[in-house]
This record gives C-alpha cells, sequence and structure tokens, in this order.
C-alpha cells in the first residue's frame, strides 16, 4: 500500500480562492493517519493557521516542485503554463481531456517528466456519476452573475469586476438590490435543468423572486429535437448547464440572432459549462472565456437588444468556502482510497483514461 500523504498546493489562477481540501476534509484525513502538507496561500479563503490548527505542515508558497517524487500533489485548476516535465502525481482539473485548446502539450509534460495526472472531472462512481463536483455552486453562481449583467445592461452599463462573497446569502441579496428589490418579471430558461449545475441555476432564479412560470427548466427531453432553439430568443437570460461529450447541434448561432432583430429578448447567455475551445461548442456565438475582472463578453450583432455572454470557467469560487466545504466533502472517500489506487475502481478507471489520453497526445503532437 502507498503511503498515506497529499500535498495541498496553492492556486496561481487570478482570483480563485476555493481550495480542493479544507480544514475540516483535511483533520478527517489528518485522523485516518495521513499526513497533509499544505503551502501557505493568502489567496485562499481558507488561513494558513486553520490548517496547522487541525495538524496539517505548512510549507512554502509553489513549492510543489521540489516535493519528494512520492508524494501526490492535489490542487483544483491548471498548472501554470510551462513546457518543463511533470514528474509528479497530480490530482486536478486539467481541462485536456475533450480536445481544448493545447491539451497535447499539456499531457505530453506528464509524458515526459513520467507523471500521472488523476483529473477530477473524471473521478467516477460504479454508475458513471462523478463522486465530486462544483457544478451546484457553478450553476447558482452562474445564474447570479448573469442576473447581475441583465441588471447592469437595463442601465446601459456593462457588469464590472466579480468579487467573492462570504456566503449565499450575501450573494442573493447583492443579486435583488442590483434588480430593485427583486428578480420579478425577469424570464429564464436553463437547459440541463436536472443535473447539478441546472438546479443551482434554477434554485438562484428562486431566491432572488423570479415566478416559478418564469423559470424553463430545460433538459434531455426538451432538447432532444435538436438546436438551434427559437426558444431561447423570448428569454431574458439562458443559462447553458449541460456536460458536452460529443457534437450535438447549436443551440444558438449568429444567423439565428442576427434574423431575430429587434424581436429578440434574449439579453444575457451564461455558458456555465464553459467549452469556449471545444470542436463542439454548442454556443457558437463566442470564442472567448470571461473573467472576474471582465465578466462579460458582447456578441457582435448588426441590430436588437445588446447580447452579453458570461463564461467563466470558475464561477464557484464567488462562493469558495461554501464551494470548497462541499466538493472536498464530497471527494473525501475517495482521497482515502488513494493508498489503494492500483486497485481502487475510481482511481483505476481514471489512471487508465489518463494513459488513454497521454497516447492520443503523443500521436496527435507526432503529426503536428
Amino acid at each position: 500500500m502507498a503511503s498515506k500523504v497529499f500535498w495541498l498546493r496553492c492556486e496561481t489562477k487570478e482570483f480563485e480562492r476555493r481550495s480542493a481540501l479544507t480544514p475540516s476534509t483535511a483533520e478527517q484525513l489528518i485522523k485516518d493517519g495521513f499526513t497533509i502538507y499544505v503551502e501557505r496561500d493568502q489567496q485562499r479563503i481558507f488561513d494558513d493557521e486553520e490548517f496547522g490548527k487541525v495538524g496539517c505542515d505548512l510549507v512554502r508558497n509553489s513549492s510543489w516542485p521540489s516535493a519528494p517524487l512520492d508524494i501526490p500533489i492535489i490542487g483544483l485548476k491548471e498548472l501554470p503554463v510551462s513546457n518543463d516535465p511533470l514528474p509528479h502525481t497530480h490530482i486536478q482539473f486539467a481541462h485536456c481531456y475533450k480536445g481544448q485548446a493545447g491539451w497535447s502539450s499539456v499531457l505530453s509534460r506528464f509524458q515526459r517528466g513520467g507523471g500521472t495526472l488523476y483529473d477530477l472531472e473524471f473521478l467516477t462512481d460504479a454508475t458513471g456519476r462523478r463522486v465530486a463536483a462544483f457544478g451546484f455552486h457553478a450553476g447558482f453562481a452562474g445564474a447570479a452573475v448573469g442576473a447581475l449583467a441583465l441588471a447592469s445592461q437595463k442601465q446601459g452599463q456593462k457588469l464590472g469586476l466579480l468579487e467573492p462573497y462570504q456566503n449565499e446569502a450575501a450573494m442573493v441579496e447583492s443579486v435583488k438590490t442590483a434588480l430593485g428589490g427583486s428578480g420579478k418579471g425577469v424570464k429564464a430558461l436553463v437547459i440541463g435543468a436536472l443535473g447539478r449545475c441546472g438546479r443551482g441555476a434554477v434554485d438562484l432564479f428562486r431566491k432572488i423572486g423570479l415566478d416559478e412560470d418564469d423559470i424553463l427548466k430545460w433538459d434531455m427531453a426538451e432538447t432532444a429535437k435538436g438546436g438551434p432553439f427559437e426558444e431561447l430568443l423570448g428569454v431574458d437570460i439562458f443559462v447553458n448547464c449541460i456536460y458536452l461529450s460529443s457534437a450535438i447541434p447549436p443551440f444558438l448561432n449568429k444567423q439565428q440572432l442576427e434574423a431575430a432583430g429587434t424581436q429578440r429578448k434574449l439579453s444575457v447567455v451564461v455558458d456555465v459549462s464553459c467549452d469556449t475551445t471545444n470542436p463542439f461548442n454548442p454556443l457558437p456565438i463566442y470564442n472567448v472565456n470571461t473573467t472576474f475582472a471582465e465578466p462579460t463578453v458582447s456578441v457582435d450583432l448588426s441590430q436588437g437588444l445588446p447580447l452579453s455572454v458570461v463564461s467563466i470557467d470558475h464561477l464557484p469560487t464567488l462562493l469558495p468556502r461554501e464551494a470548497s466545504e462541499q466538493f472536498s466533502s464530497d471527494l473525501l472517500p475517495s482521497l482515502k482510497e488513494f493508498p489503494q489506487r492500483e486497485t481502487s475502481r475510481v482511481w483505476t478507471d481514471a489512471k487508465k483514461l489518463f494513459d488513454d489520453k497521454v497516447a492520443e497526445a503523443v500521436a496527435d503532437l507526432a503529426g503536428s
């Protein structure tokens, strides 16, 4: 059995305040016999001292490259762009298994370094459901940003810098205030409404005061006919919460939007799924991810209302403490099995997928 140890690295993505481990889940791992190293990080929502108090060993910020090679490195978002080989075992979201921009170069770093990637997005239970996901908070926060963008647009402004909220209640009150006290009268449509992400979006819309009849909840049955969907043009906010795994007809396209002209009501598209660089992107109306500093990008249209797209790929960090606690708690049972990763199905399946994707990356780079 492998040693029971994890190294929690800091996050380097701008505005990212979440953590793959929290003081409470780290404490549970320590009680189970694990050693937990935690890099000092002023950006993380949890203070260093919170980890120290539960028995974690605090180490220098961004010092994981010098960690012993047998210690698994756990984090959330992508590593900084580099060509350096990666010899460690990494547990993280790498965003390189679905043909995203630069995917083969990312995987080649592991191949050249002899390291391994266990992608958090692809850790699944026996039914194929992800063991841990930020989906609910992604949908909740995405719907909130969509409503804020709509409020700004109605005032002839562009939504500005977003700051993480202390808790869900603070986010809800902020959105209601921006909308003049309530979201009543706003109409929204959520695709993927039965999943974690979609449920989060619907929950936010309810809590800010939308009437139930003004929250259109679509899932596989409603989208089976294939897009583009004219119904999207008749709502104020459209939130895309699907998990994309193959090519599908687009939900919206530029030709459809131009044809609608001044009859279009749709003002804000929130692409929580953020398949921006995916060749199968079902929203080919924009091509850049947005950020907390610049939350929206405008769609270039010749007539009609302004149309903004929100495509922030780490929305749950707007609720960093709650989102981290929920995700890390869900991940905990699998982390406890990590020392048995050679036989534990969650981890053996993830390793096989990694090996298959590395082989694809090597072939892709050889042919380029």
